[in-house]
């Protein structure tokens, strides 16, 4: 079976189709995956260095690591990010919910874009809680300082931190709408984002929806939440998906 075909015209079938993305979607524009074997989580502590209190504790040190980390997704989107916005502009994918913090799939030109873990492109003041690019602040002297004298602490989330309550609600509600959905480069095992591609397979009180995963290699809803998985690089299969969509609505 041809699944590019099969992906192809499930997706312009359906009536409201979302994304799910993760980090094997940015480690092909060179952003490597912190989780992985030599990834940022090998050299420094998640425990000391992620969580929101080590932040508190001493910001500084949290900075360093951080500094770090920035500089790593200095990165440009790639033809996986371009395709989904191909697939916005053709109406066929109404959001992407992304559980990564690097401001790609904004850069690239997607309108409808719900950031899960928030954005580390961005930071915001503890005190005043003023938002400004990270490529404006001071990064030789740490930790950063807003204007007020407030600490600036990249707008993400950090370990110990709730989701943002209105990106949680939104992707609840597309998840639980939508009657199909592409899970990319992410193994959906961070939970609560692991909830969203089972709320948008139904229940009793929703009706199916077909769950499409695109990823290197098999996880933990393969078989289970999906109905089938496309293996390999998703900048690769997602341009065949775009190109194979105008060829069967031309």
């Amino acid at each position: 079976m041809n699944l590019i075909k099969k992906a192809a015209e499930d997706i312009s079938k359906a009536k409201m189709g979302i994304a799910l993305t993760g980090a094997g979607i940015s480690t092909e524009s060179g952003i490597p995956d912190f989780r992985s074997k030599d990834g940022l989580w090998s050299r420094y502590d998640i425990n000391e260095y992620g969580h929101i209190d080590s932040f508190k504790k001493n910001p500084a040190k949290v900075w360093m690591m951080l500094r770090e980390m920035i500089s790593l997704m200095n990165a440009e989107p790639n033809p996986a990010h371009y395709a989904l916005v191909e697939l916005e502009k053709m109406g066929y994918i109404n959001a992407v919910i992304t559980q990564n913090v690097d401001n790609l799939h904004q850069e690239a030109g997607s309108k409808n874009v719900i950031e899960f873990h928030g954005n580390f492109k961005r930071v915001v003041c503890t005190r005043c809680g003023k938002k400004k690019g990270v490529d404006k602040i001071d990064m030789e002297n740490l930790p950063p300082m807003c204007e007020c004298g407030g600490i600036l602490k990249p707008d993400g989330i950090f370990f110990g931190e709730a989701i943002p309550r209105n990106a949680y609600l939104k992707s609840v509600a597309l998840a639980t709408k939508c009657d199909l959905m592409l899970v990319i480069g992410t193994s959906a095992s961070v939970y609560p984002a692991s909830q969203l591609p089972y709320l948008a397979k139904g229940s009793l009180t929703k009706p199916k929806g077909i769950v499409i995963e695109i990823n290197k290699e098999t996880t933990d809803i393969t078989g289970i939440v999906s109905d089938y998985i496309i293996e390999g690089k998703a900048g690769e299969i997602l341009p065949k998906i775009v190109e194979e969509i105008k060829s069967i609505t031309s």
